[in-house]
């Protein structure tokens, strides 16, 4: 009779074990990167939302600025400060540091030269938060909050306008919109989206539209698929249009 070797059968069992552990751990790897794949757009929605979140809560501050700014001085910023033969000098964002706790900073400007001479160069590499979109993939110095400079919008030019000259009512009417990545600016630079590129957008930081802050210091969501006409009458401050966006 022929006997089987010492130990065969445990070796075989052992094996078998080693086989089956090799596939569970295999097919625990595989279905955890299918796992990682699936949940990886989530992930990032999940960012984006929160990105998307503290761009609107950058824009309220700005609009809250805006509003303290006016109550101060009886009227708006103006677009762009110029000097004598009207070259501009300063963007309206550079009058409005001193209300969103950039005192220090605009103290040390000289607001009777360029922003971008010599004697403010220490404007050249600093970054304002407040003024920048997190998912803009610009340089953090960059801003693609923006105005509309233009004679029928909130910020007419170099003369700074006052809410009560708004007929059309300040939650109807644009105070600053995000525009695209490829218009951004320094924050310092007194150049801001033109009425032309505020109504032809290309692609914002944001999935579907931008963020926009009225003259009321509401802060909405702006569709890419938001009508032309719309679009147009909220850019206005006395065309007299009946528009709507939800709050």
């Amino acid at each position: 009779m022929n006997v089987p070797p010492v130990g065969s059968k445990s070796s075989s069992t052992a094996t078998i074990l080693i086989l089956v552990l090799v596939i569970a751990l295999g097919c625990m790897v595989v279905c955890g990167g299918v796992l990682a794949v699936l949940l990886i757009p989530a992930f990032d929605q999940g960012r984006e939302a929160a990105r998307r979140t503290q761009c609107a809560n950058n824009m309220k501050q700005i609009a809250l600025a805006l509003h303290n700014y006016e109550s101060a001085y009886k009227r708006l910023p103006p677009a762009y400060t110029v000097d004598e033969n009207g070259n501009r000098l300063h963007s309206w964002r550079t009058l409005l540091l001193p209300y969103i706790e950039q005192n220090n900073l605009y103290q040390q400007i000289d607001l009777s030269k360029p922003w971008n001479d010599p004697a403010n160069a220490i404007l050249k590499t600093v970054s304002i938060p407040t003024y920048h979109c997190p998912s803009s993939t610009t340089s953090k110095e960059m801003t693609t909050y923006q105005i509309i400079d233009d004679p029928t919008s909130l910020f007419p030019g170099s003369k700074g306008l006052a809410f009560a000259k708004v007929s059309d009512g300040l939650s109807n009417t644009l105070a600053v919109c995000e525009t695209d990545d490829k218009d951004a600016v320094h924050w310092a630079e007194p150049k801001d989206q033109s009425l032309a590129t505020y109504m032809n957008p290309v692609k914002g930081a944001h999935r579907g539209g931008r963020n926009a802050a009225f003259g009321d210091a509401s802060v909405r969501f702006l569709s890419d698929e938001t009508d032309a006409t719309v679009r147009q009458g909220i850019a206005t401050v006395a065309g007299g249009e009946t528009v709507s966006i939800d709050r």
